[in-house]
């Protein structure tokens, strides 16, 4: 069983980031940075019709993967729960963007908060790695 910390946090870091991309809708993050736009730009040259279609399928996908890695046991709950952690560093890219322009970056008063959370995450992630 995950212990209840790191569930906690876990759900902490949810609402954060659906926090943070609120903050990016409207700030227009979507129209400005260059990583989701190389990352996006298949959708986006479609009609919305198209991408509503492809977005359904990658979630549904995703939701396919993540239950069946759930079904795998603890350990393939916590190699996920990885990818999590790896989501929080990546938002220090606000800050790189935000040092590089002199001025807010879209997303970075909600990102500012996710570098706290991510320590206290590592930490007791590493921690229940570690627990037989």
């Amino acid at each position: 069983m995950i212990s209840y910390r790191l569930r906690l946090l876990v759900f902490l870091s949810s609402i954060l980031i659906v926090l943070h991309g609120i903050e990016e809708y409207l700030t227009n993050f979507h129209h400005i940075d260059p990583i989701f736009l190389f990352v996006f730009a298949p959708l986006l040259k479609g009609n919305a019709n198209q991408a509503a279609f492809v977005t359904f399928q990658i979630m549904a996908w995703m939701l396919l993967f993540s239950s069946f890695v759930l079904l795998q046991g603890r350990k393939w709950i916590l190699r996920m729960l990885c990818i999590l952690g790896i989501v929080m560093i990546f938002e220090l890219h606000h800050f790189v963007e935000a040092m590089m322009t002199q001025s807010y970056y879209s997303g970075l008063l909600t990102a500012s908060l996710f570098p706290v959370l991510a320590f206290f995450y590592w930490k007791e992630l590493l921690k229940e790695f570690r627990r037989p």
